[in-house]
């Protein structure tokens, strides 16, 4: 199955934040989305989510228009991890986590026992079990980003959308999630994420998506279209790349 965005045109209301965007994603592989800050990255996601509608252009999901699927359908198929999770009532981990499982029932029955197994198996996963019974609001922002990739996870759907996944995350738990992304790929689902980090995109991702003010000026696979001149177009900065003659890898740095 593809998820794809065809000659979108994206934006708030009036504002247009870009146009003239195709993007692909297919299950089995994770693009990477890269930019600097303003450049259109989360208002892409959230249209190729359908939480946006497209000013002009299409999604797709599969053979049919996303706008052709139920909120339940697009529910059970997509799923989405925001850079930031406001919640009033202080709902405990678990219950958080077990609120993906609402795309396989409704919002008002009672979880299952099958649906509190697959919560206690994703809350185990990201090594987070012992916060079950914590209030989410009581919890760290790191915390709290690890228990919606856990609710995410929970919705068994075939593809996650991660803003930013690693931006409220210790260098343990970054290293967690790129590791978790890779392992999500290979069982089959497709993942985009934003990223600031090049290197991060390096190590997780299959392709990259060069996103500058609302224009894409390149896509390919991650080795081939991250290099030091077209991060250094992309952010509009000097960029420094490091080799590591001893494993052959390469780390980029801002110059």
């Amino acid at each position: 199955m593809i998820l794809s965005g065809h000659d979108l045109t994206i934006g708030y209301g009036d504002r247009v934040v870009g146009r003239h965007l195709d993007v692909a994603l297919s299950t089995g592989e994770v693009l990477a989305l890269l930019g600097p800050n303003g450049g259109g990255k989360t208002t892409l996601l959230k249209t190729l989510l359908g939480l946006l509608a497209p000013q002009s252009g299409e999604v797709r999901l599969g053979d049919r228009p996303l706008n052709g699927y139920s909120s339940r359908e697009r529910a059970r198929l997509l799923a989405y991890v925001p850079q930031s999770h406001v919640v009033i009532f202080a709902f405990t981990v678990e219950t958080v986590v077990l609120m993906g499982r609402t795309a396989h029932g409704n919002l008002f029955s009672r979880p299952t026992a099958a649906d509190r197994a697959i919560a206690a198996r994703m809350l185990e996963r990201f090594g987070i079990a012992h916060l079950r019974e914590r209030p989410y609001t009581m919890i760290s922002g790191g915390e709290r980003q690890l228990v919606l990739l856990a609710r995410a996870l929970a919705q068994e759907p075939q593809f996650i959308v991660l803003d930013e996944p690693t931006a409220s995350l210790d260098f343990g738990n970054q290293g967690k999630v790129m590791r978790e992304i890779r392992t999500l790929a290979a069982s089959g689902h497709g993942v985009l994420f934003t990223t600031h980090d090049p290197n991060h995109a390096m190590r997780a991702a299959d392709r990259a998506y060069l996103l500058r003010e609302g224009v894409r000026i390149g896509e390919g696979i991650t080795g081939a279209i991250l290099g030091r001149l077209q991060l250094e177009a992309l952010y509009g900065a000097p960029v420094e790349l490091i080799s590591d003659t001893n494993n052959g890898r390469t780390a980029f740095l801002p110059g």
